[in-house]
Formats: structure tokens, C-alpha cells, sequence
């Protein structure tokens, strides 16, 4: 405390200059200093670039490891593609491999079917015609959706219309007797009605024998017409005779006329004249035109066409109609399948010649010859014999 005013005065420039101006920071004795001196500009620019280097390193560092991460999604992405391509790919080998095989196996299987349907066919032949049958017998069991018709030397095989109207009739349903005559039954009874057709060829006939040995009804030939170039008519001498003892022996009775027409005029005229001769007499089933293929040469239809024998045909069936009596064709299976046209001839009834016991012809037919060696009481030799699936009389 006993220091004078000098050295209080001393003591306090002293503390003065070691005082802190603005920054606090000490400034040595004698050393001036700026009142409020500040940081030079650059040691900001220092310190920005050292934080924009930073900022620049952070952001590389930072590029770097997205795209190692990219890289690595898209090394994964790429290797994921792979592994899905390869697998397509392998299920579509496998599946090709699969059809291929399957291919393979079903060609093997036509292949050994093929070669055991042809030896089965083989067999099938072989032992039809060991068994007695002819070729075209053999053919028709084979080829059961065509009609198979022998002609002029060689096998037709006609494909079966299915617009046109077919028969019902049933196999199991055809008996044939001891005599060979046929019956057909429908739940154990005879459901059919017997029948002759004859001409001059069967002399002179005991109509009433004819009746006894069961016989419902008779087809007669009242004429036909002649082969040559003029195609005269004639008429069946026994015709009249025929007429008179059949209607007496109450038989059902229709006629036929074996036609050699070559124009729809010549049908007319072939109807006119059968209209001539049965005026008298009882007629009850159909008048029909007997239509087929002759072996002579000189047959006057058989140089028609398909066309020309239907118009024909249809002429006559319609000028019997006309005279108010039914109409019937007859043909056997070469002309129904090959020499007419059966679609326009529907609206009429046929009568069917096929000299075997079974049911082969497939379209609607209610007459049926089966046979020209028939027997029958009253007549001497052979004859026609047919059965009626149903009444064919009015």
C-alpha cells in the first residue's frame, strides 16, 4: 500500500499495455495495435476450399459407393436374368424333348397300328374267302360306309348318302327257314308278308295252290318293250290269265312292266299301255316299272346316262300317279347305286333284287326280292320270291 502516485501511474500503463484490444488477445509492450483489426479475406477462401474439397471428396466417395451398390444390383439383376433365361430356356428344351418324344411314340404306335391293321385286314380277308365268300362280299364287310358294287369288271365303291331316307331294318330280326324262305319278326312274330312276281316264264299257274302255300301277294308282269332299234311294246301273254287267277284267289295283286324306254314320251306310252290291259281286274299294290341293266347289246337303256334314266324313271312314276294307281320302282344295287339318280326319285316306294339273306342295301326299300329260285305250290319250277316289310296294298 505505500506506493506513490508515479508508480501507481507506472503500474497502470503497464496493465494498459498488456490489456487485450478487441480480441482479447495480448499485445507485447511498445507493440502497436489497430483498434478492431479482423481475419485477412484470405484465410476464409483457405478454409471454403478447404470445406468445398471436403464436400467434392464426400460426394466422390459417396458417387463411388452407389455406384458399387448399382453395380452390384445390376451384377445381381443381370445374374437373376440369367438364371430365369437359362431356366425358360431349359423348360422349353425339356418340353420340346417331351413333344419330340411323344411325336415319336405316337408315330411308333400308328406305325405298329398300321402295320396290325393291315395284317388284321389281311386276316379278315383271308378268312372271308376261305369261309366261302366272294371278293365283293368280303369288300362290303370291309367298307361299311360305301356301297361296293361289282361292274363292268371292276369294284365301285359309292359313298352312302345320308340325306337320303334309310330302312330300319334290323339283322337279328331276319329268319331264314329250312326252305330258305325269309321272314322277318319284331319281338317273336312275323311282322312280314310273302310274295311271288312272275311272267310267262312260269307257264301256266294254279292260283289257288298259290294261296294255300301261304302267299299274300303277287307282282305281274303285264308286258315290256323290246330291245332293238324300234323298241316295240308287248305284252305278257299270261298277263290277263295271271290277273284273273289272282284276284280270284284273293291275292293280293300289282303288276310291273319291264321297261326298254328311252324318252319320257316312250314312259308315257309304256304306262298307257299297261293302263290298257289291268282296267278289268283288282289292282292292289303298286303298278312298277322294272328298270335295270341288260347283258344284251342291244339293250336300249343301257346307253343312257344317269340323267336321262331318272327323267325317264320319274316320267312313268308320275303318269301312273296321274291315273290314280301307286307307283314302284324296282331296281337291284348296280342301278340304284350307279345308273339312277336315287335323290330325285325319294317320294317313290322301291322294291330292292339282292339275291343274298342279308340286309345290306342301306336305303328306305319295301319290297324285297331275294331270291328267283324260290318254290312255291301251284307253280312248276322256280320263281321270284319276296318279302313285304310291310302292307303294300292299298
Amino acid at each position: 500500500m505505500g506506493n506513490t502516485k508515479d508508480e501507481m501511474e507506472e503500474m497502470e500503463i503497464e496493465e494498459l499495455e498488456v490489456e487485450e484490444l478487441g480480441t482479447g488477445e495480448p499485445v507485447a509492450a511498445g507493440e502497436e495495435k489497430e483498434p478492431g483489426k479482423k481475419k485477412s479475406p484470405l484465410t476464409f477462401v483457405v478454409i471454403f476450399l478447404w470445406i468445398l474439397l471436403f464436400l467434392l471428396l464426400a460426394a466422390l466417395i459417396g458417387t463411388k459407393l452407389y455406384r458399387d451398390r448399382q453395380k452390384d444390383e445390376d451384377e445381381t439383376a443381370s445374374a437373376g436374368k440369367v438364371e430365369e433365361d437359362a431356366l425358360a430356356q431349359s423348360l422349353e428344351d425339356a418340353l420340346k424333348k417331351k413333344e419330340e418324344e411323344i411325336a415319336q411314340r405316337l408315330l411308333d404306335e400308328r406305325t405298329q397300328g398300321a402295320n396290325e391293321g393291315q395284317q388284321a385286314v389281311l386276316d379278315q380277308l383271308r378268312e372271308s374267302i376261305e369261309s366261302g365268300n366272294s371278293v365283293v362280299e368280303t369288300l362290303r364287310k370291309l367298307y361299311s360306309d360305301r356301297i361296293v358294287v361289282g361292274s363292268g369288271g371292276t369294284y365301285h365303291f359309292i359313298p352312302i348318302n345320308d340325306a337320303l331316307k334309310k330302312n330300319d331294318y334290323v339283322a337279328e330280326n331276319l329268319i331264314v327257314l329250312d326252305n330258305g324262305e325269309l321272314q322277318y319278326v319284331k319281338d317273336g312274330n312275323v311282322v312280314s308278308y310273302k310274295g311271288i312276281d312272275v311272267s310267262k316264264f312260269q307257264g301256266k299257274i294254279d292260283w289257288q295252290k298259290v294261296a294255300e302255300d301261304g302267299v299274300t301277294f303277287a307282282i305281274i308282269r303285264v308286258g315290256y318293250r323290246g330291245y332293238g332299234k324300234n323298241g316295240k311294246l308287248m305284252e305278257d301273254e299270261t298277263a290277263r290269265e295271271n290277273l284273273k287267277g289272282a284276284n280270284e284267289a284273293g291275292i293280293k295283286t300289282g303288276v310291273y312292266f319291264y321297261t326298254q324306254a328311252i324318252t319320257e314320251a316312250e314312259a308315257v306310252e309304256e304306262v298307257n299301255s299297261i293302263l290298257e290291259i289291268i282296267g278289268p281286274y283288282r289292282i292292289d299294290c303298286p303298278v312298277v316299272i322294272d328298270v335295270e341293266k341288260v347283258s344284251d347289246a342291244s339293250g336300249r337303256m343301257n346307253q343312257l346316262d344317269r340323267e336321262t334314266r331318272t327323267k325317264i324313271v320319274k316320267r312313268f312314276c308320275e303318269a301312273v300317279k296321274d291315273a290314280g294307281y301307286r307307283p314302284m320302282i324296282y331296281h337291284n344295287l348296280e342301278m340304284a347305286a350307279m345308273m339312277l339318280d336315287v335323290t330325285q326319285l325319294e317320294e317313290y316306294d322301291k322294291w330292292f333284287a339282292y339275291y343274298k339273306s342279308e340286309l345290306y342295301y342301306p336305303y328306305a326299300y319295301k319290297l324285297w326280292q331275294y331270291s328267283d329260285k324260290g318254290r312255291v305250290q301251284g307253280i312248276s319250277g322256280d320263281v321270284d320270291v319276296n318279302i313285304a316289310f310291310e302292307p303294300i296294298w292299298q
